[in-house]
């Protein structure tokens, strides 16, 4: 009882409160902005954590995490615009709603079930990480290397791109993780004479670069004098009794996918909406409502979303493994401060872990208290064109790249890499998978070549006891539908090839 009120005086102070209350209003403003969203706006409150205590840092990234989960569904209610993928599916049913004149009831189920599902993550991270960490403990470099390669077989298989898309998109976020000084042998890597890069590229211009200076260049390509307009203004919030107990099991169901999605590298809430969307429609006595504006529609994929947080930091914390961009850039402010995420974390780091705890239920209440009041501001902030917007981004990107080092070098290294990343973005490669595979490839390249040093080279030391075999299993596992849906596709065209090639002969 006492450690747990130490936790809690840890926890509540001014410092931690007025940072969470900052990342809740960043979250909600870049979350409701089409063409922003959270990962943006974590990106660029990452420089800000250098000069605050770890605690108050990660806090602000994960109430900004929070917020801007829920932010995306503002205007895709209010516009049928989504402010981040992750509120793709509540357009369905949120924007007709809110054509059938109730966008202010719309709004609240959004962020009644976005603050359910935000707390039910937090309860999972709370319960299943110390156990997942108790685990992991018992994991060395072999099986190190495995999970590596797991969070890979993830993002490659299960995301939403083309496949092949999608492992281009993964070597490339390799080839990134490996650029600086090889700490084993001290030859450099991919550092074109430049001391810039001998310690790597700079984790915050490549993640600014990569996510806002590209999305900069998206918002100029569709004109500077776009802007979002809506002619609803009808902004009543309460709902009754009954509109609670309607969307009751949706949400159950949508955090309870959302969760376990988030716990899933590289899944996360923007497949975990269309998840808990497509289960709570089949599930529904009334399926025909959907898409006309129904209010489970909106409850199951805000639920998910916000649950998937909670779920992402799971394999983070426990393993060292970020379960969405926007950790992987969390990931970024514990790295600055010198701290490794992973199971030895638990016992070096104990406050920060239980303050990380209590203080992601603080961000989620943080959001739905801020969001009751200050939603129907933030959906006339949607009238700013975009020749503003990119004008106040541009000058935080600068100010924060430079911020990070005080080396001009990371300007023009955050430019290239967003003029890199637009392109990448217009021909549909995913982005994620990139990011991911930049913070992962550090992890796979030193547990592989600590595992083949320790076995003299013997590649039987990825299969040398029962956790190892149980994660080469579960490699094949994951792999072996897309392997299986590969070949039935190549058989499928030669069988086609014949046929025709018959036909041919036959005429």
């Amino acid at each position: 009882m006492e450690t747990f009120i130490n936790d809690l005086g840890n926890l509540f102070t001014i410092t931690n409160m007025l940072c969470i209350l900052l990342g809740t209003g960043v979250g909600l403003v870049f979350g409701a902005l089409p063409g922003l969203g959270t990962v943006i706006a974590v990106a660029l409150l990452l420089p800000v954590t250098f000069t605050l205590p770890p605690l108050a840092g990660i806090l602000m990234l994960l109430a900004t995490y929070q917020a801007g989960e829920y932010g995306g569904s503002i205007s895709a209610i209010l516009l049928g615009v989504p402010g981040t993928p992750q509120a793709a599916a509540t357009v369905l049913d949120g924007y007709p709603m809110a054509m059938n004149g109730a966008p202010g009831k719309a709004l609240s189920f959004s962020l009644l079930s976005s603050s359910i599902g935000g707390i039910f993550g937090g309860l999972v991270l709370i319960f299943v990480s110390v156990p997942l960490a108790e685990f992991a403990l018992n994991f060395g470099s072999p099986e190190y290397f495995l999970l590596g390669v797991i969070g890979l077989i993830t993002v490659g298989l299960l995301s939403g791109t083309d496949k092949i898309k999608s492992l281009i998109s993964i070597i490339l976020g390799l080839m990134a993780g490996t650029v600086g000084v090889d700490t084993l042998t001290g030859v450099d890597r991919a550092t074109f004479g430049q001391p810039e890069l001998m310690d790597g590229i700079n984790l915050v211009a490549f993640l600014v670069g990569m996510f806002a200076v590209s999305e900069l260049f998206i918002m100029i390509s569709k004109g500077l004098n776009t802007r979002y307009i809506s002619a609803h203004t009808k902004l009543e919030t309460r709902l009754t009794k009954e509109d609670v107990k309607l969307i009751a099991k949706p949400t159950l169901i949508g955090s309870l996918i959302g969760a376990a999605t988030g716990i899933l590298p590289g899944i996360g809430g923007g497949a975990s909406c269309w998840f808990a969307y497509a289960a709570v429609s089949k599930m529904s006595k009334h399926p025909e409502k959907f898409g006309k504006g129904c209010a489970e529609g909106i409850a199951a994929p805000e639920s998910s979303n916000n649950a998937s947080a909670g779920g992402a930091m799971v394999p983070f914390l426990a393993l060292g493994i970020p379960g969405s961009a926007a950790v992987a850039i969390i990931m970024g402010a514990f790295i600055m401060h010198g701290i490794q995420p992973g199971p030895n974390v638990f016992t070096a780091e104990r406050d920060l872990v239980y303050g990380i705890f209590y203080g992601f239920m603080l961000t989620t209440v943080a959001m739905f208290l801020v969001g009751s009041l200050v939603t129907p501001v933030f959906s006339r902030v949607l009238l700013v064109p975009n020749s503003f917007l990119v004008a106040i981004v541009l000058v935080l990107c600068l100010i924060g790249i430079y911020a990070s080092k005080a080396a001009f070098f990371d300007l023009w290294l955050a430019l290239g890499v967003g003029v890199v990343f637009y392109i990448l973005k217009r021909l549909d490669y995913s982005v994620s998978s990139v990011i991911i595979a930049y913070v992962l490839a550090p992890i796979i390249e030193e547990n592989f070549r600590r595992s083949l040093t320790l076995s003299n080279g013997s590649y039987q030391v990825f299969i040398s006891n029962g956790y190892s075999i149980a994660l080469v299993l579960m490699i094949l596992l994951a792999a072996a539908p897309s392997i299986h849906n590969a070949f039935k596709k190549r058989g499928n065209q030669s069988a086609s090839a014949t046929a025709e090639g018959r036909t041919n002969t036959a005429d």
